[in-house]
């Protein structure tokens, strides 16, 4: 999967030069940070896939190549203002965009059309020619619209253009952000496995010459009617038939000798789309969202084929919200198994057709789930909330009463309360740096703090629909450690076990130190080559002590 995700960035960097672009033209790669990376791919979070596969990228492109970086979502929860140039573009800054990416935190929204503007005003796209790149793996998020925005942009700026990588998105989901490079003369990359990616990289990066034009056929003579084929689709049977600019795909397949599908002929938009293939047998497919129907078509010049599609499905209309009356919560996850063995995803809130049947829905907010078996007829519209039925648990850390721990390295993991008969906690959700977040199932928690070698924890109580605040106490303090000229340094606890050996409490290799601990005695030890030196020192909670070992 590394190598997949190498493809996408790889794929991204080349199409910063595509269509003849110079070496001097200025780039911005937008990445998604957004809270959606922490998904998985192989058992690995999406978001080191991005690093290992952005770091190896790096070291490919051309030196004088002016790129830079930006992201979203990547410092705080629920914002759509949270969009941040990291690495301004210029020559040589790969370095600097991979030392980015490494300390990038992923756990916001998706305010995907904004930071593409951004990105196009850092690149003064209104006098210079600019390039950005879009690597995302979710929709705008953001009550933004990725389609007019591309149109401005297009239509202000002096050369823009957009390029899209759609990471594991959906057909639907991918029309939704195509857009953004079909308005600006961009490409949009659809990578759902390595050999599809391989595939557009070859056609946008070495296009393969035009063929020779073929002798021009003779020409026919002028239809009789205007359009040969004229499909129409309903949900249900005696249902309204969508209108022009209902959301129906319509596709064209040739027919194999056993009556199925064969090779692909077309693909059109458009409730009331009508059109003139050549004559011949086909099988077309009208599909409405998640629901789709076939039938074998016959086309013949002069005469007019119009075919009656019945979905024999319904609407489901979904709104994620954490307790009764309380916002729609856009991080919310909607998942819905339909009949045909599919499933998707949605975020928020949702509106989509689905086949008539049982529909299995399931809404998670954090680690709280609410599930639930829908029965959807046939032209039926289903619009409901679904409450998931959650408290809000804010956790922060203090050296002592009073003195907040507020540093990005603050490790957090929330367990329930109640030990398991080995005596271990299950683990409920964990996260890094102050004010850490968590929506939970209502019950009794454990919230283990740790900073450094410092660790405590406080039991709370978690209430459905109401937020709450706890406080970690760590009795601790700060050790800063100097020893000139060591290259190894140890902390220990003062106290032996009862074999003569102390406990350790972490070590660096340098001839500086500095960790957060458990206020107590400890014994600092350097080395010096073969020599070794220690120190007695004892930390102070809420105060910092600094030692030097001679």
């Amino acid at each position: 999967m590394a190598a997949f995700m190498r493809g996408i960035l790889a794929g991204a960097a080349m199409l910063a030069l595509a269509g003849g672009a110079a070496a001097a033209d200025k780039a911005i790669i937008v990445l998604d940070a957004s809270g959606s990376m922490w998904g998985q791919i192989d058992g690995k979070p999406k978001l080191e896939i991005a690093r290992d596969a952005l770091r190896d990228v790096l070291k490919t492109i051309p030196a004088d190549m002016e790129l830079g970086l930006m992201a979203y979502g990547h410092r705080e929860k629920g914002s759509c203002e949270d969009i941040e140039l990291l690495v301004p573009p210029a020559a040589g800054t790969a370095g600097a965009i991979t030392a980015a990416a490494d300390s990038m935190k992923f756990l916001g929204k998706t305010p995907l059309s904004a930071a593409v503007k951004q990105a196009a005003e850092a690149l003064k796209y209104t006098e210079d020619k600019a390039t950005v790149i879009l690597i995302t793996d979710g929709l705008e998020t953001c009550n933004a619209d990725p389609c007019a925005l591309a149109t401005e942009l297009e239509q202000s700026g002096i050369d823009f253009t957009t390029h899209v990588v759609g990471f594991g998105l959906s057909e639907e989901e991918g029309r939704q952000v195509a857009c953004l490079a079909e308005n600006t003369g961009g490409e949009y990359l659809q990578a759902d496995d390595a050999d599809q990616l391989g595939d557009a990289l070859a056609e946008v990066v070495v296009p393969e010459p035009a063929p020779a034009p073929e002798p021009a056929p003779a020409p026919e003579p002028e239809p009789a009617v205007e359009f040969t084929l004229v499909p129409s689709v309903t949900l249900s049977e005696g249902g309204e038939v969508f209108g022009r600019d209902d959301d129906v795909t319509w596709e064209l397949y040739k027919v194999k000798a056993d009556g199925s599908r064969g090779d692909w002929v077309s693909t059109d938009y458009g409730g009331q789309w009508k059109g003139n293939p050549a004559p011949g047998e086909y099988i077309m497919v009208a599909r409405r969202g998640h629901a789709e129907s076939e039938q074998k078509v016959t086309i013949e010049a002069g005469k007019v084929a119009e075919p009656y599609f019945i979905l024999n499905a319904g609407t489901l209309i979904i709104r994620a919200r954490p307790t009764e009356g309380a916002e729609i919560d856009d991080g919310a996850a909607i998942n819905v198994r339909y009949p045909g063995d599919g499933d998707t995803t949605y975020y928020g809130q949702m509106k989509a057709v689905f086949p008539a049947g049982d529909l299995q829905l399931k809404v998670t907010i954090g680690k709280g789930e609410a599930t639930e078996t829908i029965k959807l007829a046939a032209g039926q519209t289903i619009d409901k909330d679904v409450i998931v039925g959650v408290g809000h648990l804010v956790a922060n850390a203090y050296y002592v009463d009073g003195m907040k721990v507020d540093d990005g390295n603050l490790f957090f993991e929330v367990f329930k309360a109640a030990k398991k008969i080995d005596g271990s906690r299950e683990s409920m959700s964990y996260g890094y740096g102050p004010d850490n977040a968590f929506d939970l199932p209502p019950g009794d928690y454990a919230a283990v703090a740790r900073m450094d070698q410092a660790t405590a924890e406080a039991l709370v109580t978690v209430k459905t629909g109401e937020r709450i605040d706890v406080s970690v106490v760590l009795n601790a303090g700060v050790l800063a450690i100097s020893a000139p000229g060591a290259t190894f340094i140890e902390v220990f606890g003062a106290a032996k076990d009862i074999q003569g050996n102390r406990k350790q409490f972490g070590y660096a290799y340098s001839d500086t130190h500095q960790t957060t601990l458990t206020a107590g005695d400890y014994i600092v030890v350097a080395t010096r080559g073969e020599a070794k030196a220690e120190a007695a020192v004892t930390v102070k909670a809420g105060e910092r002590t600094e030692v030097a070992v001679p």
